[in-house]
Order: structure tokens, then C-alpha cells, then sequence
């Protein structure tokens, strides 16, 4: 259970950045790290050792975001805001 909220924050960073060789170590203690291969079977650490919670908001973070959705009525009341501004 714990590395599945791990897992599937790892999966949207591969999405979002389309680079399917993100991955990521779980050690001993519990604790995960961002990882990317460079080559030879070696890997790049990307970010130190951290806590479930912290490791998923640093992979939600890293990366390329994805831009927020927005609809046509909030396009529409953000240009009456504007207006009425001015």
C-alpha cells in the first residue's frame, strides 16, 4: 500500500514529462528516492532519501506541471473581472 501512492506519482511524473525511465528505490527504512539511468545499469540519484508524503510531493513538484484546466464560463468571468477593474 504505501509504495503505490509512491508508484502512481511516479507514473504521472512519466507522463508528464515523457520519460518512461523514472523510477524510484524504496530502502530499508522506508524511505524512497527519485532515481534516473544514465547508463551501464548505474542510476542518478535525483532528490535524498524521504518520507512517503515528502517523496510524493517532491515527484508531484518535479518536472513539468500540467497546465490547470479551465473552462469557458471561468475564461469568460475572468474577463468581466478584468473590466470591471479598469
Amino acid at each position: 500500500m504505501r509504495s503505490t501512492k509512491a508508484s502512481a506519482a511516479i507514473d504521472r511524473l512519466k507522463r508528464r514529462s515523457d520519460n518512461p525511465h523514472y523510477s524510484m528505490t524504496m530502502n530499508s527504512s522506508g524511505f524512497f528516492c527519485l532515481v534516473l539511468p544514465i547508463g551501464a545499469g548505474d542510476s542518478e540519484r535525483l532528490c535524498e532519501a524521504m518520507m512517503l508524503d515528502d517523496f510524493v510531493a517532491f515527484v508531484n513538484a518535479y518536472g513539468p506541471q500540467t497546465p490547470k484546466r479551465v473552462s469557458k464560463l471561468e475564461l469568460e468571468f475572468s474577463k468581466q473581472l478584468v473590466k470591471k477593474d479598469h
